[in-house]
């Protein structure tokens, strides 16, 4: 079933693994792996754009780690997820923290109906777990006040990430637990700046998240063709 852009089981599946959320030998291992090199990508971008921007939306915050990482460089972070669960857990954590951090449960369709603006909205590994990709978009883009920068981070649908992302981090390296991610709903560079254009939003900048399995971390460059980051501006 889904609910707007939510697609319930997929809510369920993250949701179970809310209390394994900040292990970083656990199931989100990759996402801790990556985490440092796209905080840094999104922070220098923000700060190149505005001179101070201090509130910021996450979207499909899961249990923080993305949220409490862009907290710690200055943003007073919103982090917005659909799952009760992660939302606990990541509220739990947070107070050990002292962060200028709140938690939200709730789907972007249902906080753009309040009518709130954000200068800058955070929707990393999530584009390719929603129903309708567009639609999806276009909640964030009602979210987002004019000259505002979306960052987006997901998977191209290549050969490459089928074997790398789907079968090889799930089955072979056991990164990820197995259904993960469904390799036909990873989004092409292309089809993202067109649903972007859709929604109102210039896709203005991307780059290549690529694992280095000898370093057992992640790297910003130019490889798009596994995971990638994507900036899009509302002009």
């Amino acid at each position: 079933m889904s609910q707007g852009s939510v697609i319930e089981e997929e809510i369920a599946r993250f949701d179970a693994l809310a209390a394994r959320w900040w292990d970083p030998h656990g199931p989100m291992r990759p996402l801790h792996m990556m985490n440092a090199p796209r905080v840094a990508w999104i922070a220098e971008r923000i700060r190149r754009h505005f001179t101070n921007a201090s509130a910021l939306l996450d979207v499909g915050c899961g249990a923080g780690l993305l949220a409490e990482a862009l907290a710690r460089e200055g943003f007073s972070v919103t982090g917005l997820d659909a799952g009760a669960e992660v939302i606990a857990v990541a509220r739990d954590h947070s107070e050990e923290e002292g962060l200028n951090l709140t938690y939200r449960q709730g789907t972007a369709e249902e906080l753009a109906t309040e009518g709130v603006k954000f200068p800058v909205i955070t929707a990393l590994e999530i584009i390719e777990h929603v129903a309708d990709p567009a639609a999806f978009l276009a909640s964030l883009r009602a979210l987002l006040a004019p000259g505002g920068l979306l960052f987006l981070s997901t998977l191209n649908r290549t050969p490459k990430s089928y074997a790398v992302a789907k079968i090889g981090a799930e089955y072979i390296l056991r990164l990820l637990p197995v259904g993960t991610h469904e390799w036909k709903k990873f989004i092409t560079p292309v089809e993202l700046g067109g649903l972007c254009r859709a929604a109102g939003l210039r896709l203005a900048d991307t780059a290549g998240l690529s694992y280095l399995p000898l370093q057992g971390g992640f790297k910003v460059g130019r490889d798009l063709s596994v995971n990638y980051l994507a900036m899009a501006v509302a002009d």
